[in-house]
């Protein structure tokens, strides 16, 4: 996204993007732009369901996990209006999971808690769903 792309306002991740021109490699800020443009453009164009998609399959095999990280941050940060939002790990049946949340939710080991649980529900809802349309024929790659 050129600078002539964006609106006359700031936005949050105008600004945020704008640090990162700053303190990233300008290699590195390309393949971060590469990454993203297409998840803004999605949320411009008001088709958040894209999203996942866009991000996961845009993204070149080998993308460094900075890169990824900060990746999140500005689609999160596109989303919310937030400029504190974090990455963070957390351990879900044996596997760290990264998740981007605010900083208050970050600090609290009872929201941790909750965003964890509810990561085994969606992942045993998968497993589920996935056994059920292995069983049915139908495609399994969702």
């Amino acid at each position: 996204m050129d600078e002539s792309e964006l609106p006359p306002e700031e936005r949050p991740v105008d600004v945020y993007l704008d640090l990162l021109r700053l303190r990233m490699e300008s290699d590195d800020f390309r393949l971060l732009l590469d990454v993203v443009e297409p998840v803004l453009r999605a949320l411009d164009e008001q088709r958040p369901a894209d999203v996942d998609l866009v991000l996961e399959s845009g993204a070149p095999e080998g993308l460094p996990q900075e890169i990824r990280d900060e990746a999140a941050l500005v689609i999160a940060t596109a989303v919310t209006g937030r400029l504190d939002n974090q990455v963070i790990e957390i351990e879900v049946d044996g596997a760290d999971v990264r998740v981007v949340t605010d900083a208050v939710t970050a600090s609290d080991p009872e929201s941790l808690d909750r965003i964890a649980e509810h990561l085994r529900r969606r992942q045993h809802d998968t497993e589920q769903l996935r056994g059920i349309a292995e069983a049915s024929g139908l495609p399994t790659d969702f």
